[in-house]
């Protein structure tokens, strides 16, 4: 069990590291001139054609798995993958990109307040106490400010916030006869294709622009950003992120996930020189304390009752939307 839990946490680390690689690429290509809905529908599209091949290797003569494993397909495509991505880049259109960041990344939290009103089951005091102290440095990790509030813009932004919980929520599914790699190529996929359909009515603003982009204070021709995009920060994070939260279990998981700003500003400062702030290095602290006090309070959870809590509780409440970005 303890070699299960340390390879879930590497993976769960692996995915987060990868993750945090979406911001620096992203933002060149946003230089660029590309738009925040091409770089989505590329990188999401982009992930689906790149997973195509594994996924559908794995599954041959198991698509009865595939209709036994809908909910998980479909949660993590249109929840996970397309409402998170439309929530947050409308968000960010009323409220400041890291106050959008600091309220997508309560999808653990929410998932934990969740656990507690179906199972009417307190969480351990120590599990409470880190998700507090986690969301206490990802704020400062993000750089809040003090701006005026917009409320559509903090709706928008829980509406992430939902489909990053489902994204856990998805991930983490013990009952899917998916193998990882085919639950990312399918979850993709269908994201894409709900993208593209907000896409093609207008929802989600295209703008293609084939100029080369500065990456890592080198000029590169654009399809390398692409493929790292797509490759890293996408299919890669995707399947290990999967991968460790099998292992882990949705809450562990979802609070390992707060190191993706820790690594976005780990590879800024890598790549472009740029040092966090004394407040983000005391953020980055808070959430790795944070998620040591989950993990502690796990381990006093009497085996009984983590098999009594629902294997898809955001599921069962798709409001008819992962990480994030």
């Amino acid at each position: 069990m303890q070699h299960r839990r340390s390879a879930g946490l590497a993976l769960a680390l692996g995915s987060a590291a990868s993750f945090g690689v979406s911001g620096i690429v992203a933002a060149s290509m946003l230089e660029a001139g590309w738009s925040s809905g091409a770089v989505t529908l590329v990188r999401i599209g982009g992930g689906a054609v790149a997973l195509a091949a594994p996924t559908l290797w794995l599954l041959r003569g198991r698509w009865g798995a595939v209709l036994r494993s809908w909910k998980e397909v479909l949660v993590l495509g249109l929840m996970a993958v397309a409402l998170c991505q439309l929530a947050f880049f409308s968000a960010v259109a009323y409220i400041s990109p890291a106050l959008a960041l600091l309220i997508e990344f309560l999808g653990p939290v929410l998932l934990v307040g969740f656990g507690w009103a179906t199972t009417r089951r307190v969480p351990p005091g120590l599990t409470l106490v880190g998700a507090a102290v986690a969301v206490v440095g990802l704020a400062l990790v993000s750089g809040i400010g003090g701006d005026a509030l917009h409320p559509l813009g903090v709706l928008l932004a829980l509406g992430a916030a939902v489909g990053n919980a489902a994204y856990w929520t998805a991930a983490s599914s013990t009952t899917t006869e998916l193998p990882p790699v085919a639950l990312a190529g399918l979850g993709l996929a269908v994201g894409a294709l709900a993208l593209g359909v907000a896409a093609a009515m207008g929802v989600l603003p295209i703008a293609l622009n084939g100029a080369p982009v500065v990456l890592a204070g080198a000029t590169v021709p654009v399809w390398v950003a692409v493929v790292i995009l797509v490759l890293v920060a996408t299919a890669a994070a995707y399947v290990l992120g999967i991968l460790g939260a099998r292992r882990l279990g949705q809450t562990l998981a979802s609070f390992v996930g707060y190191a993706e700003p820790m690594f976005g500003i780990l590879w800024t400062a890598l790549l472009l020189a740029l040092l966090p702030t004394p407040v983000q290095a005391l953020g980055a602290a808070a959430i790795i304390g944070g998620v040591v006090l989950v993990k502690l309070g796990q381990a006093r959870v009497p085996k009984h009752a983590v098999h009594a809590t629902p294997v898809h509780p955001v599921a069962e409440q798709v409001p008819g939307a992962a990480p994030g970005d």
